[in-house]
């Protein structure tokens, strides 16, 4: 199925099951002493809670008979004393639950995150990037309650009724059989609820996918929404995504809510029959003290029945998003270290492309049998028609995508033999879509380095011409960017990219369309700045603007799947074939202009 749709549902390729029970627990490891520091007073709290009913059971047939006051005395000190510490037992599980809870979220999140850090280019590809957002943020979040308090609150309801059931086998075993009478019936009512809200709350993770990835989508294009008026029609499919959220949300909620007054009501029909066996004695002796202390009982039997009762709900509803989020865990990176995988040496530049077939589908080759090689401290430029793989072959020199077949050598060395790390810290890659993280100026700049000090920063972009306008800012370096650098121009954005680049000092310098948005005098500017860039280090550019690729060592035409021609400038001018009629057609649109 496509998933790379807004209004497309994902299509789950593994179910829950009981491994993942088990996974979910995995979270709670690191916290062994919480969690037993926190079941002692778990399990103090319910000794405290069953001692009531037992204690009305002496007041009513011992000491209210006898007028022992002294007897009654010691049982309102022993009353008054349980309730204290189990004041306390309440205060110290609710705030290292929560604790507790909120650290286990924090782990998995940050797990999530980590992990979407290693997932190849091709997985973004494939989805919209508001369905992969929601699984770090809204469906862990909506663990919070399952995680802050189900799992160990269930773990005290079941101490619970182990701790009631004792206290009630010793009052009387026929009453405590009668008081199963109904859980056959609850059991088979709670099988059928859980398949049905389990998948009604599948398409309710699958509709805010959706939701959530038309908010993104929306405001990402929010430019060219208004430039060509789209936002009635936008509105009109929100409307119909929110619906559509908002409809699969009610049905789930219906289900989900049939649970909890089947228990209710199977706990009062259960009360109803001990007092009516009680009272009638059928078949059962018991005083009334006693009778009471049991129904106290059977209480404590079916609140945590309805306590699991709400949890299993929370189980199956936080199932629907935990199979999203172990989903996303479980994808493998396509592009991952070999286990004999070593450092890469300091690269020199020599790059060699060796009979390269390559296709971002296997059926859809971009290139067959390419190769070339490149000497270190050439620069090369890259031109051709649209779709042709220009960019394609930067994405293969820094292994964002693996070739089907052939080798890619840099400095003899097959680029997967070591680290994808390694091999990326040497090389510096520049995008036409500079993208500029909301921070201080100095800080974008520094990402090339991050332990570069304040005066290389600023010698980095005085050399690629950026300092001027940087000064010219309120605060200069310490200018506050917002996203995606909305209150630069795109020429200012790219300058500060040329400056972080630079700054990283790369071996093999990838520019892709980098001088697109600067205008003609900033580049005339720029152009020192480019000349000393490249100085030393082996350079791939890609431009559309021929004018700054004259220079270049050689320029390389790409059509049909490979290198269709190669040479200088002034040597592809003069075999006038391709390269010279793309030159000559983009000069007469300038003159033309």
């Amino acid at each position: 199925m496509d998933q790379n749709s807004v209004r497309k549902d994902e299509e789950l390729k593994e179910e829950f099951n009981i491994e993942q029970f088990k996974r979910l627990g995995g979270y709670l490891k690191p916290y062994k002493k919480s969690v037993s520091k926190i079941l002692i007073v778990i399990l103090l709290s319910n000794i405290i809670m069953v001692l009531g009913p037992y204690l009305t059971s002496i007041v009513i047939d011992e000491a209210i008979p006898n007028k022992d006051t002294t007897q009654m005395g010691w049982i309102i000190l022993i009353f008054s004393l349980a309730t204290l510490i189990g004041g306390w037992c309440s205060r110290y599980r609710i705030q290292h639950i929560t604790l507790l809870g909120q650290n286990v979220l924090k782990d998995m999140r940050l797990q999530i995150f980590e992990h979407l850090q290693k997932l190849s280019f091709s997985y973004f590809d494939t989805r919209p990037h508001g369905k992969i957002v929601i699984r770090v943020v809204n469906y862990i979040n909506s663990l919070s309650d399952l995680l802050s308090n189900g799992l160990i609150n269930v773990i005290s309801d079941v101490l619970s009724l182990v701790v009631t059931l004792v206290f009630m086998f010793s009052l009387n075993v026929k009453l405590t059989l009668y008081s199963f009478i109904l859980l056959p019936f609850l059991f088979l009512v709670t099988l059928f609820i859980q398949k049905a809200q389990r998948k009604a709350f599948q398409a309710v993770s699958n509709k805010q996918a959706n939701l959530n990835a038309y908010i993104h989508e929306s405001i990402s294009g929010i430019k060219v929404t208004q430039s060509f008026t789209r936002e009635s029609m936008n509105n009109e499919i929100f409307s119909e995504v929110s619906q559509d959220q908002k409809m699969s949300w009610l049905k789930a909620v219906k289900i989900q809510l049939l649970l909890a007054p089947t228990i209710q009501n199977s706990a009062t029909l259960t009360i109803s029959l001990i007092y009516f066996i009680g009272v009638k004695g059928l078949g059962v002796d018991v005083t009334t003290g006693v009778l009471i202390a049991f129904i106290g009982y059977v209480n404590n039997f079916w609140n945590p029945m309805v306590n699991i009762g709400n949890f299993y709900n929370s189980l199956i509803t936080g199932t629907a998003y935990l199979e999203r989020i172990f989903e996303t865990l479980d994808v493998e990176p396509e592009i991952t270290d070999k286990g004999e995988a070593f450092v890469m040496p300091p690269v020199k530049g020599d790059v060699v492309f060796k009979e390269i077939t390559f296709g971002y589908k296997p059926e859809q080759t971009i290139f067959e049998k390419l190769s070339f090689h490149v000497k270190p401290g050439e620069t090369i430029a890259i031109v051709g028609p649209t779709g042709a793989g220009k960019s394609t072959i930067i994405n293969l020199i820094s292994r964002f995508y693996d070739v089907n077949e052939g080798e890619i050598l840099v400095d003899g060395i097959d680029i997967r033999d070591v680290t994808l790390k390694s091999l990326r810290d040497q090389i510096g890659v520049m995008l036409q879509d500079t993208f500029i993280f909301s921070g201080t100026i100095m800080e974008n700049i520094r990402y090339g380095k991050l332990d570069a000090t304040e005066e290389e920063i600023i010698s980095a972009a005085k050399i690629v011409r950026a300092h001027e306008f940087i000064m010219q800012q309120k605060k200069g370096y310490q200018t506050v960017i917002k996203e995606r650098g909305g209150t630069l121009s795109a020429g200012q954005r790219q300058l500060i990219s040329f400056a972080r680049t630079l700054l990283a000092d790369p071996k093999v310098l990838i520019l892709d369309e980098a001088t697109s948005s600067i205008d003609t005098q900033t580049e005339i500017l720029l152009q020192e700045g480019l000349d000393y860039l490249l100085k030393g280090r082996t350079a791939f550019i890609i431009a559309h603007r021929l004018s700054t690729i004259k220079n270049s060592t050689r320029i390389f035409y790409i059509a049909d799947k490979v290198i269709q021609e190669s040479g200088s400038h002034n040597e592809l001018m003069a075999q006038k074939g391709l390269y010279y009629n793309l030159y000559k057609t983009q000069f007469n649109l300038l003159q033309k202009i």
